[in-house]
């Protein structure tokens, strides 16, 4: 869906360490999280069955196995290229997101839950491709806050906004942007974010990625009118050091659900 494309920036900002005056909503406390954001690029038919099967009885359950979550795994319900799935995996260490395949491949109760779909042949693959991207979170937002509705799950809808700048310095700006008033905005829009991630990793950087939470369509749709509206935003996107052109290239905007294993 093109409605309101917004995200992507790069690594160069997460190094900074840029504190924050407030967020959309209390912003969790701790150290800053590392995330592994993967796309499966499915076929429609079996394959959707498949890799759904093996999100909720072999991978979420090895995850959090490895002190890994909480896991979010979600469709595109609005964007290009669907059928596509989602799986957001946080962690402390870079390191351990950066090898979890390798040491998924070591865990017996996982190879076999999971072998419908890890030992998928070519005649009858388990997906078409498979993307990822490694971020480090915001230091105004260090981990990933569910909605309070994941744990009841509770209908909700997730908004994946990603932002690509046309270069390092471009994308430090904006990045400085959200922790110099634009988390004080989405507080009084009424935001619920999930998470805010520069890409360490990945296609199409610089860029960086964050995720809001929502009831529904309407519920997003009213937010973002208030945001749009508030004056703080009107000064702040006023600033000549943020003037949108300069710093916002290219903005990808998605519409999720969370599939029944998400823990988000």
């Amino acid at each position: 869906m093109d409605r309101r494309t917004f995200l992507a920036s790069s690594a160069a900002a997460s190094a900074l360490g840029i504190t924050t005056h407030a967020s959309a909503q209390t912003p969790p406390s701790g150290p800053r999280e590392f995330y592994l954001l993967r796309r499966y690029q499915l076929q429609s038919g079996p394959q959707t069955k498949l890799t759904e099967s093996y999100f909720s009885d072999a991978l979420i359950p090895a995850l959090t196995r490895m002190g890994l979550g909480p896991v979010g795994a979600f469709r595109i319900d609005f964007g290009p290229d669907t059928p596509a799935y989602y799986l957001l995996i946080p962690g402390s260490q870079l390191e351990t997101l950066a090898a979890l395949d390798l040491k998924l491949a070591g865990d017996q109760a996982f190879l076999k839950a999971a072998d419908p779909y890890w030992s998928a042949t070519a005649i009858a693959p388990a997906y078409q491709r498979i993307e990822s991207w490694l971020l480090q979170s915001f230091a105004g937002w260090p981990k990933v806050t569910p909605p309070a509705s994941a744990a009841t799950k509770g209908k909700r809808i997730f908004q994946l906004r990603t932002y690509e700048s046309p270069s390092f310095h471009a994308h430090e700006v904006k990045v400085r942007m959200f922790h110099s008033g634009e988390f004080d905005i989405f507080k009084a829009a009424g935001f619920r974010p999930v998470f805010f991630g520069d890409t360490l990793v990945g296609p199409r950087m610089p860029s960086l990625t964050y995720m809001l939470a929502f009831d529904d369509v309407a519920q997003l749709e009213a937010q973002w009118n208030t945001f749009r509206n508030d004056p703080n935003w009107k000064k702040l996107s006023a600033d000549p050091r943020f003037a949108y052109e300069a710093i916002v290239s290219n903005i990808t905007n998605l519409y999720l659900s969370p599939l029944s294993a998400s823990q988000i």
